[in-house]
């Protein structure tokens, strides 16, 4: 059988609606829409509930679900779906009105540092954000769904995915300008106003209506709250006299962040931020780099003590811009610093230089890595792995040194004996306050290299393991999945069942494609495997970020043509060649990719990590091609990608690499229940 013969239905009956957008770009566009408003609504709610700065998947397992259940809905209404505009009009509403910050007493994954709690409660705001989320994308998926019957099955698919990468370079391209989400919001208008086509007056309020809710409201917030948006925060800042000094505060998502202050002043105020100086035996500070850099007090304080260059790194383009133009100090116009907009554990990989003195001065990002589970920005700089490669860094006679607010008792001492296991010795331990646990770990190259002023005691048994690449889950005290997020995956996934029984009706439509439904599974663990492995190896930067997204859409649609021009070999042997891929990507190493050249690295990283992502897609575009009902078959694997966003958590237990066997095994449960028909094609 051929490609082209594949791609046809036996009979396909003409659907074709009466829209004034032939199906092609009608298509596109609404995969363009569908996609952007799920990363507008991941960005935007996270910036004003908390909550959702540490459950960014949370908004993403609701667009899972919408999504899903909108071309399950394909078929059953001819209904325009104005309900989407008016549940994201009454979602931004509900969160201008309710905003929500969060105490910093939570224990386990969830490690808040806002002051205090304000707003609805958890277990209120978060099923209201997931179901409206639902709803929201239900509504362009729905118009995506629709445009399926209407074209060849891979012919569908192919401009889904166009559409789809339309989507994620049109926010990318606005996160790199510092658009406010009023942009997002008219952009969302407009979208609405394409396909949605209103005639009659009642449409046109349904839609209008909505629409200028959106974005009147988010103009309003874009001027009041006189924010910058970051591609990872809304930041905003404010500068007051505290005794005298100057003072600029900065906020990020709502919650106090950091505060740009005179060198002399901060020394005064607090003594953690001279004790990395005092216990550094050797003196030196010819070369010293700053990983957390902000607003500059740290490397206005390392110019204070006399350090001849300073390599800042921050990877916040926002914060650093606040820094250079409002620091008391101008810390970021002296000549002697170079600035560095990246991931400080990339910098570490990447750089051949030594330093007489390293900091990671108070690197808390509040936030995590959009798209994978518990992993945030600085997750990888806190791991046996790089304490390791911050000792490589170190001239003879440096030292190494960290500060922070940990909170806990146990926390202070887990990052002592990581430092322990990674430089051999025991480091300096100085808790400057037991409020908070404001503590400093300094440790010298060698142990002459440090000067302590009093023995640490050591790690007891109740502390934790030293956390590594594979599991850098440093907030974490035990290998387990925190009750909290348990019972929220189990209600979500009782919420879905319920959705889908309501929505679509019996679940014997979706039976013939319980392999599918696995497919959309898998390829979720395997989309975040790709995720965090990349932000190890290149850092967890947005652009490193949306560039494996779209990575991952190019593999993809490369899937498709490559199905589409060509005959490609049989269900059985792609599921053969997609296993060995998996068995490649788990023999490789990160730690063997880390010690490759960059060039080498981006090479061999795309090889071992794209090779799995693109043969499961030429086995979903095989099977995809021949299913009977299309929608109902996106449906089922879409829904399978929620799933499988809700297994990701599997990795606070197993590791990120062990996500491999447990996709490979559930790619063996497809291949177990693809029809014996299709094992031939």
């Amino acid at each position: 059988m051929t490609a082209a013969a594949q791609s046809t239905p036996p009979h396909r009956p003409d659907t074709r609606s009466e829209h004034w957008l032939d199906t092609r770009p009608r298509l596109v566009v609404a995969s363009a829409f569908m996609l952007f408003l799920e990363l507008a609504l991941i960005r935007w709610t996270g910036s004003n509930i908390v909550h959702l700065s540490y459950f960014t998947n949370f908004v993403l397992l609701g667009s899972f679900l919408g999504i899903g259940l909108g071309f399950l809905r394909v078929g059953r209404t001819d209904r325009p779906p104005y309900y989407s505009p008016i549940a994201l009009a009454a979602l931004v509403a509900v969160i201008l009105l309710f905003p929500v910050t969060v105490d910093r007493h939570t224990e386990g994954v969830l490690y808040w540092t806002s002051l205090s709690a304000g707003g609805p409660p958890p277990w209120l705001i978060l099923p209201v954000v997931f179901v409206a989320a639902a709803v929201v994308l239900m509504g362009p998926a729905e118009l995506v769904g629709r445009c399926f019957p209407e074209l060849d099955r891979l012919e569908a698919y192919r401009y889904d995915l166009v559409g789809s990468l339309t989507g994620i370079g049109l926010f990318t391209a606005l996160s790199f300008l510092g658009a406010p989400p009023v942009v997002w919001g008219a952009i969302a208008a407009l979208a609405y106003a394409v396909l949605l086509r209103p005639h009659g007056l009642w449409p046109r309020v349904a839609l209008a209506v909505p629409s200028l809710v959106v974005v009147g409201a988010l103009a309003v917030e874009t001027l009041t709250a006189g924010a910058l948006w970051s591609p990872y925060y809304k930041v905003t800042h404010s500068r007051f006299e505290q005794e005298g000094v100057p003072v600029m505060d900065i906020q990020v998502n709502g919650i106090p962040h950091q505060r740009a202050v005179p060198a002399v002043n901060r020394l005064e105020w607090e003594r953690q931020y001279a004790l990395p100086y005092e216990r550094a035996a050797g003196g030196r500070l010819d070369d010293v780099l700053i990983v957390g850099a902000g607003s500059g007090t740290d490397v206005a304080i390392a110019l204070s003590k006399g350090a001849k260059r300073v390599d800042a790194v921050e990877i916040d383009p926002r914060l650093r811009e606040l820094g250079g133009a409002h620091h008391p100090d101008r810390p970021y116009a002296d000549p002697r610093v170079t600035t560095h907009i990246t991931d400080g554990r990339a910098f570490l990989e990447q750089t051949a230089k030594r330093y007489d003195l390293i900091l990671f001065a108070l690197p808390d990002s509040l936030t995590l890595v959009s798209g994978a589970s518990s992993l945030r920005l600085e997750s990888y700089l806190f791991t046996r792995e790089a304490m390791e490669a911050a000792r490589e860094h170190l001239k003879p006679g440096g030292a190494f040194s960290m500060y922070n607010y940990y909170r806990e008792s146990w926390l202070v001492d887990r990052l002592a004996s990581t430092v322990q296991a990674a430089f051999g010795h025991k480091p300096c331990v100085d808790v400057v306050s037991t409020a908070g646990q404001q503590a400093v770990i300094t440790a010298g190259v060698t142990e002459r290299a440090q000067s302590c002023g009093a023995e640490w005691a050591g790690a007891t048994a109740a502390t934790p393991p030293p956390s590594g690449d594979d599991r850098p889950f440093l907030y974490l005290k035990d290998r387990t999945i925190p009750q909290i997020y348990v019972v929220t995956l189990l209600l979500i996934l009782i919420v879905s069942l319920l959705a889908v029984r309501v929505v679509a009706g019996p679940y014997r439509r979706m039976r013939p494609y319980a392999d599918l439904f696995l497919l959309g599974v898998a390829f979720l663990l395997l989309e975040t495997k790709s995720v965090t492995g990349f932000a190890l190896l290149f850092g967890t930067t947005w652009v490193v970020n949306a560039i494996v997204f779209a990575g991952v859409l190019v593999a993809v649609l490369a899937a498709v043509e490559v199905t589409r021009r060509f005959r490609t070999p049989s269900l059985p042997v792609m599921y053969g060649v997609l296993l060995a891929g998996l068995a490649l990507a788990w023999l490789v190493p990160d730690s063997w990719l880390l010690g490759l050249p960059v060039p080498a690295r981006a090479v061999v990283a795309v090889v071992v990590a794209f090779l799995p992502i693109f043969a499961a897609n030429v086995v979903f575009a095989k099977r995809f091609a021949d299913s009977a009902d299309g929608t109902t078959a996106f449906g089922a694997n879409l829904l399978g990608a929620m799933v499988g966003g809700c297994l990701e958590y599997l990795a606070l237990v197993i590791g990120y690499q062990a996500l491999l066997a447990v996709a490979g095994l559930l790619y063996l449960g497809a291949f177990a229940l693809l029809p014996r028909t299709a094992r031939v094609a």
